[in-house]
């Protein structure tokens, strides 16, 4: 059986896990934090990093290469279209999504939930700019017909929805207001739509159950 390793509080681990949920695939999960220098994790993850999936066959790091596994080993449910360029615009949104809006929106995350020093103005003033940025570059792509690139739920759908709350959370913190909302991003409907799906249900209620128990 598959085991997904990392911890609820993560959203690439929720991006995963929502995967395996709608895949209807089973899997077991085993907790992992950060920074671990342990050998069995680094043979499965080199740089310690979390999510990271144990297979029959060894273990697959980085989010968006274990889903690309399990669509390949597990084709149904899909969750690309079946059309190579509508597939690609997926990918081409999920790499959007996790390597440049959530990337840049982390750079706050230490400050603003973490008790990390509050940013210098300058710094702040930075980071507020590439996240906006990235922000605009992200309209550009997403649909929200219902789902974030288009008329099928997706692996974006996985992404967004682990990514986009954090990115939401992080600047209210940091800047006293959502900037995706600032922009004219209404994804908060979008997210109770997926939201309202039995495996968002559940990531959900195991992040807040994980986030009351204090684990990080």
């Amino acid at each position: 059986m598959l085991t997904l390793n990392g911890f609820a509080l993560s959203n690439y681990y929720n991006k995963v896990k929502l995967a395996l949920l709608e895949k209807g695939i089973p899997f077991e999960e085993a907790y992992v934090g950060t920074q671990n220098t342990d050998p069995a994790v680094l043979a499965c993850s080199p740089l310690g990093k979390i999510p990271f999936l144990s297979t029959g066959q060894g273990g697959l790091c980085e989010s968006q290469v274990i889903l690309e596994y399990l669509e390949d080993v597990y084709p149904q449910p899909p969750l690309l279209p079946p059309d190579a360029y509508a597939a690609a615009k997926v990918r081409e949104l999920v790499t959007f999504l996790d390597w440049h809006l959530e990337m840049a929106a982390r750079q706050l995350y230490p400050s603003a939930f973490f008790g990390a020093p509050p940013l210098s103005e300058s710094n702040s003033a930075r980071i507020r700019r590439e996240v906006e940025h990235r922000i605009a570059g992200f309209q550009r792509l997403a649909k929200f017909a219902p789902y974030v690139a288009g008329d099928m739920f997706t692996m974006a759908d996985c992404a967004a929805f682990a990514d986009l709350p954090v990115v939401g959370l992080a600047t209210k913190a940091i800047y006293g207001e959502d900037l995706l909302v600032a922009a004219g991003v209404d994804y908060k409907p979008y997210v109770k739509f997926i939201g309202e799906r039995a495996s968002a249900q559940k990531v959900v209620a195991d992040r807040k159950a994980a986030q009351s128990r204090g684990v990080a």
